[in-house]
């Protein structure tokens, strides 16, 4: 009970503490990228301490900094967010919901470091956020994650996902590396501020190439996508998914392969 307590205060600080700075190197610079900076080196990795959360790292070499990209990870706790923005080095920006607009602080910095807010509830909307969001690939030259299942998974299972995303990357003709994480329901479990020390393991897949695709098959780009999370849970001695039409027709989902070797960061 106490080291909860202890945890939330020192997020509540962390977080009061190192965003006011971000924000301003973002309007001093005028370059959204400082906001990145200051999230992965010092508001993820302070958070992860205060946790106990160790994060062990595989697939680095499926990264490449330069490259606008689509990451599409698996959703199991709230501290999925630092967790991956410690794993993947590279200039970030989520895709989250509209409401996260309004949350003290953390609001304030998704809208100024310049991550994309999508308002479920109205498809028209959704829809242009996504079609500016591909816009500022081609522009600014960054790249996004997104959670396509939509909610944190009950169970760790990997639930359908919702295709949405996988438009702007075909839109956009930009790869899409799948992610899976396993662990993190252990450390911060869903619906809960109860915080146990832990290994948290990210597997990054190899890319997935949207040039194999028809630009509107947002179906089957989300169904290679979704298999590829499926079976880096597999690999990571995870559940794997629920059958679903997001799946292969038989909801079965392969054997994984080799797993290289793992970071620990």
């Amino acid at each position: 009970m106490l080291r909860n307590v202890f945890c939330i205060l020192t997020v509540v600080l962390v977080t009061a503490a190192l965003l006011p700075f971000a924000g301003l190197a973002i309007l001093l610079r005028r370059d959204t990228s400082a906001g990145s900076w200051f999230a992965r080196r010092l508001w993820a990795r302070a958070l992860l301490f205060v946790a106990g959360a160790r994060v062990e790292v595989e697939g680095l070499e499926h990264l490449d900094p330069r490259r606008p990209t689509l990451y599409a990870s698996n959703h199991q706790s709230t501290i999925d967010i630092p967790v991956l923005f410690v794993a993947l080095p590279v200039d970030l920006r989520f895709i989250a919901k509209e409401q996260l607009r309004w949350v003290p602080l953390i609001g304030w910095y998704i809208q100024i470091a310049g991550h994309i807010l999508i308002d479920r509830s109205n498809r028209s909307r959704a829809i242009a956020s996504l079609d500016r969001a591909a816009a500022d690939i081609a522009r600014r030259r960054i790249s996004l994650l997104v959670f396509p299942e939509g909610t944190r998974s009950p169970d760790g299972r990997i639930l359908p996902f919702k295709r949405g995303s996988f438009g702007l990357a075909l839109k956009a003709r930009i790869p899409v590396v799948p992610v899976t994480l396993e662990g993190s329901a252990r450390v911060m479990p869903r619906r809960s501020w109860r915080v146990r020390p832990g290994l948290i393991r990210v597997r990054i897949g190899p890319p997935v190439d949207v040039l194999a695709f028809d630009v509107n098959d947002r179906a089957g780009l989300g169904r290679a996508v979704r298999e590829a999370v499926v079976q880096g849970s597999l690999a990571l001695g995870g559940p794997g998914g629920v059958p679903d039409d997001s799946a292969p027709p038989d909801g079965t989902v392969g054997r994984p392969g080799a797993s290289p070797q793992p970071t620990m960061l």
